[in-house]
């Protein structure tokens, strides 16, 4: 069984902790994304994207299942001493594509296992079967231009004098040209760990003579005037950014060798954003836009010609679009829907969609943010572990921002009484979220005190 419109091959492209303005097709005028860019002209751009969760764990356990990181039993990221991951019991998205009869590969980071530097036992990688060179922990068992990730076979794959992105892109398209079953349809998860900072070193690091070429970088307004480290950083985050770009090109100019482009869905996405220590004493883990929003465009059979999606959408929709898009039935645990009948012409799906967004934010604190097409809306459990809490059956009020009027989030409107009436609906329309999703009634208290 080849791939055919109705069974077209399915490749994603996932960078880390890549805010969504970076892309020239968000807004940006550093122009470090031409191919992306010609990716969102040909096929669907969401345009208010954001994470189920803005760190790396738990939103790659939920791209992974379909699932709120509360609900597939990982709401942190796995740490020294804990047990196996909870990916292990859970329907994937790679279990299905199996089924379905497709080869299923994946590259990169993958940061599910907590194998650390171990590799990455079978029984843990998520149901990709025929094609596996990752490593759990990326960031500690490689730099730029050095490492190790592993084969399916747990043999060590090291890399030297090749820089990191590039190297996963050479391993993406052994797979692509060499390895791959030419009678069967295939699914390719290629995760980078670019843009993401260098852990043990706390820098970005482009690669050699990227970062001169953007020493004069544009600032989002978000972080301009803000303390933080987003003026030592920007340079190497935007010089990622671009070979980035320059690696996808790769990825396309493979499938058009292959002659396979136009049988193949392709998505390019990130995991969250990044606030550069704006808004806490690190990257993410923030209910900001640049903490939660990500760029997500999709081309190939269904989404070629489907422009802007302007609503609100979750990276929790992904796994339900691409398997609705492959013709695949969605498995009942998968919590998303698919955002494929928003592209185009799309009166009754536009009617339909619930036009919000939970996200659940972990490891800075407990705490619950209903993203709207106009309010940044978030509560949070003062007292609650930001560890081993993975819910709270109590909040409080902690963040109201209007997009519309404060697109950069500089003013907290949360406990000021002239926004009693939309934070009264807010709450109401959170809690609905929060039982339809975790399947908790929660109870919201109101701010102390005015912002």
């Amino acid at each position: 069984m080849s791939s055919t419109d109705d069974t077209p091959n399915v490749v994603v492209f996932f960078t880390d902790q890549q805010r969504w303005d970076t892309a020239g097709c968000y807004g940006s005028p550093m122009d470090l994304t031409p191919t992306l860019d010609a990716m969102a002209e040909r096929g669907t751009r969401l345009e208010q994207c954001v994470s189920s969760n803005p760190v790396c764990g738990p939103q790659r356990a939920s791209l992974q299942t379909g699932q709120y990181p509360t609900e597939c039993d990982l709401h942190h990221n796995l740490m020294s001493g804990e047990a196996d991951s909870p990916i292990e019991d859970a329907t994937t998205l790679a279990d299905v594509f199996n089924d379905a009869g497709y080869q299923t590969g994946y590259v990169g980071k993958w940061h599910l296992a907590n194998t650390r530097l171990e590799p990455v036992p079978e029984r843990l990688r998520g149901g990709y079967e025929d094609y596996w060179i990752a490593a759990d922990a990326l960031e500690h068992t490689s730099h730029a231009y050095e490492g190790t990730l592993y084969d399916g076979d747990c043999e060590p794959v090291e890399f030297e004098d090749r820089y990191r992105v590039d190297f996963l892109t050479d391993c993406a398209e052994r797979f692509l040209i060499e390895e791959r079953d030419e009678d069967d349809p295939f699914f390719l998860f290629l995760s980078h760990l670019e843009p993401h900072h260098q852990n043990d070193r706390d820098t970005y690091d482009a690669p050699d003579g990227y970062a001169e070429e953007y020493a004069n970088p544009w600032v989002p307004p978000d972080l301009e005037g803000r303390p933080g480290d987003w003026f030592e950083e920007l340079p190497d985050y935007y010089g990622c950014c671009r070979r980035l770009d320059e690696n996808l090109a790769r990825v396309l100019e493979a499938l058009e060798s292959e002659g396979i482009a136009d049988e193949t869905i392709v998505l390019f996405t990130s995991d969250h954003g990044c606030h550069f220590r704006t808004r806490n004493r690190e990257y993410k883990r923030s209910c900001h836009e640049s903490s939660i929003r990500v760029p997500a465009v999709f081309q190939g059979p269904g989404f070629d010609g489907g422009g802007v999606v302007e609503e609100v959408t979750s990276l929790l929709d992904v796994p339900a679009t691409l398997l609705e898009a492959a013709g695949l039935e969605v498995p009942e645990s998968f919590q998303g829907e698919s955002v494929r009948p928003l592209a185009g012409e799309r009166d009754e799906a536009n009617e339909a969609w619930t036009d919000d967004a939970l996200v659940q934010v972990s490891e800075s604190a407990v705490e619950r943010t209903l993203r709207t097409d106009r309010w940044t809306y978030s509560v949070y459990d003062p007292d609650g572990d930001p560890i081993e809490d993975p819910a709270s059956d109590e909040y409080r009020e902690r963040y109201l921002y209007d997009l519309r009027a404060d697109p950069h989030q500089e003013v907290n409107l949360v406990g000021r009484e002239d926004y009693r009436e939309i934070t009264e609906e807010l709450r109401e329309r959170l809690r609905e979220r929060i039982l339809e999703y975790e399947g908790s009634e929660v109870e919201i208290r109101a701010a102390e005190y005015p912002a």
